[in-house]
C-alpha cells in the first residue's frame, strides 16, 4: 500500500511510500489517507512524512495527470483532483493538529498537502515550490487562499509567479516551516508528545478558531477562481506542460 500508517497512543504517523516515485501522490494514495484519517478517532495530533531522504512528495503522478486531462474534452474525469481536495480538506477540518515532517522536496501538490497541515518541521536539505506555472496548472481556491495565508500575499506571488524553489533557510524565513531538524520525523515526534500533553479540547477548539479567523472566500471569489481552474485544466498549455515535462525539454505555450 502507498500509505505506511501506524498509530502509538494519540499519535497516528502516516508515511507516503513511493520512493521510487519520488513519493508521487495519486487518487488512490489520497483516498487511503483520506481513509486512515477518518477511520482514527480520538487521535491528538498526526504526523504526515515521506519515505526517503529525497521527497516528502514531489507532486502528483504526472503520468496518470496527463492520462485524465487529455480526456477531459472527451467526457473523461480527472481522478486526482476530487480526491486530493477531499484529503486537504480532512486534514484541515480534523481536530487534531497535524504535522508534516518534509524529509525532503515537497513539490507542487506535495507543498500543497505541506501547507494544509498544521505545522511544518524540515529536514536540512527539504525544498519547497509549486511548479504549476510551468506545467500550465492552477490551483484551487482553497490551495491559494492556504498559501496566502500562511506565507502572506507577496510571498505566495513570487512562488506562484516564478514556478521557483525554497530552500529550507528562505522556507523558515517566509514562515513556512516552524522547526528545523536533522531528524525530521524524531523531531515531529517529540513535538507530538509535547502536544499529546495538552488539553485536547483546548487544541481542537483553537485549530478550529484559526480557521474560522484565516476565514473563507466570498461564494462569488470562490466560483470565479473554479472557473479559472477549469478553464486551465482543459486548456492545451495544459497538455503542452505534461507533454514537455514528460521529454524533459521546455514547455511551448500559446496561451490557449
Amino acid at each position: 500500500m502507498p500509505i505506511l500508517w501506524e498509530r502509538d497512543g494519540f499519535v497516528g504517523i502516516a508515511t507516503i511510500d513511493r520512493p521510487e516515485r519520488r513519493n508521487a501522490l495519486s487518487a488512490d494514495l489520497c483516498d487511503e489517507l483520506t481513509a486512515h484519517l477518518r477511520g482514527n478517532p480520538g487521535l491528538r495530533v498526526v504526523i504526515i512524512t515521506g519515505s526517503g531522504d529525497k521527497a516528502f512528495s514531489a507532486g502528483a503522478d504526472l503520468a496518470r495527470r496527463a492520462s485524465d486531462t487529455s480526456s477531459l474534452q472527451h467526457g473523461g474525469q480527472d481522478t486526482f483532483r476530487p480526491s486530493f481536495e477531499a484529503l486537504l480538506d480532512t486534514i484541515v477540518g480534523l481536530p487534531a493538529p497535524v504535522l508534516a515532517a518534509v524529509n525532503g522536496a515537497a513539490l507542487g501538490a506535495g507543498m500543497q498537502l505541506a501547507v494544509a497541515c498544521d505545522l511544518r518541521l524540515a529536514a536540512p536539505l527539504a525544498t519547497f515550490g509549486i511548479p504549476s506555472g510551468r506545467l500550465g496548472v492552477l490551483l484551487s481556491a482553497s490551495n491559494i487562499s492556504r498559501l496566502a495565508t500562511v506565507v502572506g500575499q507577496p510571498m505566495a506571488r513570487d512562488l506562484l509567479f516564478t514556478a521557483r524553489t525554497l530552500d529550507v533557510a528562505e522556507a523558515e524565513r517566509a514562515g513556512l516551516i516552524q522547526r528545523r531538524a536533522d531528524d525530521v520525523l524524531g523531531a515531529a515526534k517529540e513535538l507530538a508528545a509535547e502536544i499529546t500533553a495538552l488539553a485536547p479540547l483546548s487544541l481542537a477548539g483553537h485549530k478550529r478558531a484559526l480557521n474560522l479567523v484565516a476565514g473563507e472566500l466570498a461564494p462569488q471569489s470562490r466560483k470565479e477562481i473554479e472557473e479559472l481552474e477549469s478553464a486551465a485544466f482543459q486548456s492545451a498549455d495544459l497538455q503542452e506542460g505534461l507533454t514537455a515535462f514528460a521529454e524533459k525539454r521546455a514547455p511551448r505555450f500559446r496561451g490557449a
